[in-house]
């Protein structure tokens, strides 16, 4: 595939096995314009359905993409200036959660990632020349360089500090107003996850601690993060901000919590996993959203 082709059958394949990106009856449908995911409207919005994909002359690119149990998954880019059908409506990824659930969200993830990783490796990123999917695996590679990429995977530790009866909570400039969250960084070369857990942590707030624990892990395709969960415990310091990244963080009582991340997130789990550690029922929070 060259970086000017459009949507062609013969010319995409699908996945590693080398099948062609043809849509076969069946076929559950992830279109993205820009970063946003289109949805079939009616009663209950769904994810289109069929043969071929709504706009299917639009596709800049597709390939197919499926969890062991065999159903048939395919992804789309569709051009950004490219006219939604009536019968169609446009959504944020995040909100696929609450519209289709848990599934559909992660499914739709896996979408997303392929499709981006695919329009950024339309070049070589050493020699300049036009990449094309390969035959044995899920990779792209330059066929005049031998050069092979695979879709990237950005580890993130995302970490709950307890202090007593508190939480640390960072803000964020890029949250919606009065929202904070647990403390969370990329992982840099070189260390492990729970050094770079406690570096982050002394970097955004000056504050060491101690007992790190590994909880759970979520991808996030934002745009291809995988974020690990901790809980740790304070054990010196007093807060003081690095301003560059966040722009305030306090420590929180159950009685205390502002405006919180919603559920899909990892870093709303470990916020209700703190609140039941403190007796406390996430679920019945006055004024924290839930669903």
């Amino acid at each position: 595939m060259t970086a000017d082709d459009t949507h062609d059958n013969d010319r995409n394949p699908a996945h590693p096995d080398g099948g062609s990106d043809g849509a076969a009856a069946g076929t559950t449908w992830f279109l993205f314009r820009g970063n946003d995911i289109l949805l079939r409207s009616g009663e209950m919005p769904a994810l289109p359905f069929g043969e071929e994909p709504p706009l299917a002359r639009e596709l800049l690119r597709s390939g197919h993409f499926g969890p062991p149990d065999g159903k048939r998954l395919a992804w789309g880019e569709l051009p950004p200036d490219c006219t939604v059908p009536v019968d169609f409506f446009q959504k944020d990824l995040r909100s696929l959660w609450t519209l289709l659930g848990e599934r559909a969200f992660s499914l739709a993830g896996t979408a997303f990632q392929l499709m981006n990783w695919t329009r950024n490796t339309l070049y070589c990123g050493r020699c300049g020349g036009p990449m094309r999917n390969s035959a044995k695996e899920r990779a792209r590679e330059c066929p005049a360089c031998s050069f092979v990429t695979y879709p990237p995977v950005s580890p993130a530790i995302i970490v709950a500090v307890r202090r007593e009866n508190r939480l640390l909570m960072g803000r964020s400039p890029h949250f919606p107003k009065g929202r904070y969250s647990v403390l969370a960084g990329f992982v840099e070369p070189g260390e492990n996850l729970e050094e770079a857990v406690a570096r982050e942590i002394f970097e955004e707030v000056r504050i060491s601690v101690k007992d790190v624990r590994y909880v759970a892990s979520q991808p996030w395709p934002f745009p291809h993060s995988l974020m690990v969960g901790f809980t740790a415990l304070w054990e010196s310091g007093e807060i003081r901000i690095d301003e560059k990244e966040i722009e305030d963080a306090r420590w929180f009582s159950p009685e205390e919590l502002p405006d919180l991340p919603p559920p899909p997130s990892i870093s709303r789990r470990l916020i209700d996993a703190f609140l039941l550690e403190m007796g406390e029922d996430p679920k019945k929070r006055a004024g924290v959203p839930w669903t």
